[in-house]
């Protein structure tokens, strides 16, 4: 009898911020958000140079109008195609338009119309890049360790929100806004390489049942992809919950943080340890999450951190001693970390891939789009009735997504699938070999 080839080893089942494909994601990623920050910094320096602060503050805003706009539509562009090559292609325009302007500023002054078109045009492909990174996860790693992604991106967030200010003003002292735009290109163009590096496997639908044919026309597939959010028992919470939450504490926290600290008169330095304290602990709030990678009861877990978030925002308000205030934000910044990358991981699992893009595009609209708007309400709500009843508002409308998150069964059941899992698929396929009892240690 002939005697059957051994089966080939199963390559082992490596963890997130082990894995080569995803650090390398996670680098180009880095090298792209901290491109934005310094690209931002050339831009509002660039444009106090030849302008007043009203049209300063008209270009900033520039580019937020085609993001807002063009979101959802590139939401769909990225569940249609492959979401890498948007974010690559992406890239590769930012790339060539900031050597571009740093080219053209370094022969001449900037023009004030020259800013505000390089404005739109960043935010026009910014509107294609958001979506598109939020569909890449399920192409590069496991479900299972989704929440360690999540918590790499975040972090990766917060390192460039850390490094991008202090790069920009060393290249503002070393050659001015050309050298500080040349930098921001030269970032973007880091990236390249590395994402054209990327292994990139197609997703698993969660449930093909629910994966209809794919529509011809844009406005045809946007409109699926909001009543798959509408009718799905899972992503539409979620969503929910997070609009909520943002609505109510990101004018509390960009707005009122600045407003509170001039009310209680704590000076530059004040406001500096409470945005350093918030800061430190959402960044712990993501570290831990990338290094433990899953944890119990995640929907529960989500839902009270939420909660305690708003809790914690509300008591800002009122506490006239800035050390306790200092505590408060970073407990904030703690449990808005980690719940925001528990939002984000469980969304991951939950929606369908084929609707991945459109789902990162809603909430992405909510943050970019909607969130500001509230910003000029609080700063006059603050200026007409004070921080305290402000702060308590803000903190109540936010707690009604973390109590909808509690109520619903479908939320508050919600789990992160678990390596063993994985490895015990992985085990079970005919081509994985069976090891014998005991020869793991477990």
């Amino acid at each position: 009898m002939a005697v059957p080839a051994p089966a080939a080893p199963v390559a082992p089942l490596r963890p997130a911020h082990r894995d080569g494909n995803v650090l390398r994601w996670l680098l180009a990623y880095t090298a792209s958000l901290v491109g934005d920050g310094v690209y931002f910094v050339a831009l509002a320096w660039a444009a106090q140079r030849v302008a007043g602060p009203t049209e300063v503050g008209f270009v900033m805003a520039t580019g937020a109008v085609p993001r807002a706009v063009l979101m959802l539509g590139g939401g769909v562009l990225a569940d249609r195609f492959d979401p890498r090559r948007i974010v690559l292609g992406s890239d590769a325009v930012r790339c060539v338009l900031i050597l571009g302007v740093a080219g053209a500023v370094a022969l001449t002054s900037p023009a004030l119309w020259l800013l505000v078109l390089v404005a739109l045009v960043f935010g026009t492909v910014d509107a294609l890049f958001v979506p598109a990174v939020g569909a890449l996860p399920p192409r590069l790693t496991r479900p299972d360790q989704f929440a360690r992604v999540v918590g790499m991106r975040s972090l990766a967030m917060r390192l460039s929100q850390i490094t991008a200010p202090p790069l920009a003003g060393l290249a503002l002292g070393l050659g001015g806004v050309p050298v500080t735009f040349a930098v921001a290109g030269t970032l973007f163009a880091l990236s390249l390489p590395l994402l054209s590096s990327l292994r990139i496997h197609p997703p698993e639908a969660t449930n093909e049942a629910e994966t209809p044919a794919a529509p011809t026309r844009l406005r045809a597939e946007l409109a699926d992809g909001l009543r798959y959010i509408g009718g799905h028992p899972l992503v539409r919470p979620l969503v929910l919950a997070l609009a909520l939450c943002e609505l109510g504490l990101s004018s509390t926290l960009n707005v009122g943080l600045i407003l509170l600290n001039a009310e209680r008169g704590w000076g530059p330095s004040g406001y500096g340890w409470i945005v350093g304290a918030f800061g430190a602990g959402a960044a712990a709030g993501a570290a831990l999450l990338t290094v433990v990678g899953w944890v119990p009861r995640a929907g529960l877990v989500l839902g009270g951190t939420l909660g305690l978030a708003c809790v914690s925002t509300g008591v800002l308000g009122f506490v006239p001693v800035l050390g306790v205030v200092v505590g408060c934000a970073a407990l904030t910044g703690l449990a808005a970390g980690t719940a925001g990358s528990l939002n984000n991981s469980l969304l991951q699992n939950a929606a369908d891939p084929a609707y991945l893009g459109r789902v990162t595009s809603v909430v992405m609209l909510t943050m970019v789009g909607l969130a500001p708007l509230s910003y000029p309400v609080a700063g006059a709500a603050i200026g007409a009735w004070g921080a305290g009843p402000v702060f308590a508002a803000t903190a109540a409308l936010s707690a009604c997504g973390a109590a909808y998150l509690l109520l619903g069964r479908a939320a508050r059941g919600t789990e992160l699938p678990r390596a063993r899992a994985a490895l015990k698929d992985r085990s079970a396929s005919p081509d994985a070999v069976p090891r014998e009892a005991g020869a793991s240690g477990a």
